[in-house]
């Protein structure tokens, strides 16, 4: 098991110590550092950023989303920030939900999981670079179908450090986890939990199946789940400080009739659980709202309480497909994994 730190993205600003904490998960020998992006900051700037006060430690977007820049532009970022990095970049992608994709970008959503097929694919064919890149898919066409005619299939004007520089992609849905498992060299879990391992397994193996061979193989794919982790003496006080967290994400982030977030919630069991807390969301009553998150499903899928407890919990994540956790919390929470491992 390998550990990283995610940062996240940002609130009203930039997190406060974030640049400390970046650069302290460097020195505390932490494998990797990602940033993600919603509907304020994006998730290049900061990683680039923060990433240039770092040495060793890999730099990953988690997520980019793809509805943000078309998939020439993601690509052209990625070989730009690998060669600044030295190759310690790894572009995660994700489709996000229609609320963000049509509300924010003003972008169609249905079919992301073809849409996200395609945009690979480019990606992959500019970061190759052993010709131009051309497409004629539903979503992407290049050249651009309709247009005036005068565009041509280009290539890159600059090499990649890596022509097989890592994409992961974020997934939650079982046909969505196949896919990464199909097409990517790593998927981004978000409420990842040991119990419903079994279920993941499944998927990521009819993923594997359709796999091309000229991918690397399926043991080299990267699980990087993103768990909170809070350190305190007292179980509940620790709790609480995950729970605005689930509260938002099962009540806030997503449509009622189309929210992923709550759909892997509830896949832990938390069905009533979260209807009750989507509710009072839905009503303005979010402190009610995240104080309805039940313990036990913090526990789930955090890390919380005094640092013997996350270590006997820790042990649960062993025998799962999870290959990375990406630590959620401040440079406390990264020295207390750090001193766990040491």
């Amino acid at each position: 098991m390998r550990f990283g730190y995610h940062v996240g993205y940002w609130a009203a600003g930039p997190p406060p110590g974030a640049v400390d904490a970046v650069v302290a998960a460097d020195r505390l020998g932490f494998d990797s550092v990602w940033t993600a992006e919603a509907y304020g900051s994006d998730a290049l700037t900061p990683l680039a950023w923060w990433g240039s006060r770092t040495e060793r430690i890999r730099l990953g977007t988690a997520i980019a989303q793809i509805s943000a820049r078309t998939p020439t532009a993601a690509a052209m970022a990625a070989l730009t920030m690998d060669h600044l990095s030295d190759g310690r970049f790894i572009l995660g992608l994700g489709a996000s939900g229609p609320q963000v994709v049509e509300g924010w970008y003003g972008q169609p959503y249905p079919r992301p999981l073809a849409r996200t097929r395609e945009y690979v694919d480019v990606v992959r064919q500019v970061l190759r670079r052993d010709e131009p890149v051309v497409a004629d898919g539903d979503f992407y066409q290049l050249p651009y179908r309709g247009g005036t005619g005068l565009g041509r299939p280009l290539r890159s004007t600059v090499h990649p450090l890596r022509p097989r520089l890592p994409v992961h992609l974020a997934a939650e849905g079982p046909k969505n986890v196949a896919l990464a498992a199909e097409v990517a060299d790593g998927w981004l879990p978000l409420f990842y939990a040991p119990s419903v391992d079994g279920f993941y397994r499944e998927a990521l193996a009819e993923g594997f199946a359709r796999r091309s061979p000229d991918l690397p193989p399926p043991d080299a794919f990267e699980v990087s789940a993103t768990v909170p982790v809070v350190v305190h003496d007292d179980v509940e006080r620790a709790a609480d400080v995950v729970r605005p967290f689930v509260a938002l994400y099962v009540g806030g982030m997503g449509a009622s009739t189309a929210n992923f977030h709550r759909d892997m919630v509830e896949r832990l069991g938390y069905v009533r659980e979260c209807e009750a807390v989507a509710a009072l969301f839905a009503e303005g009553r979010r402190a009610e709202a995240a104080a309805a998150v039940p313990t036990a499903l913090v526990q789930d899928i955090a890390l919380v309480g005094p640092p013997a407890a996350i270590r006997d919990r820790l042990a649960a994540w062993d025998d799962t497909v999870v290959t990375s956790i990406l630590v959620q919390g401040d440079a406390a929470a990264l020295r207390a994994v750090a001193d766990l491992l040491g």
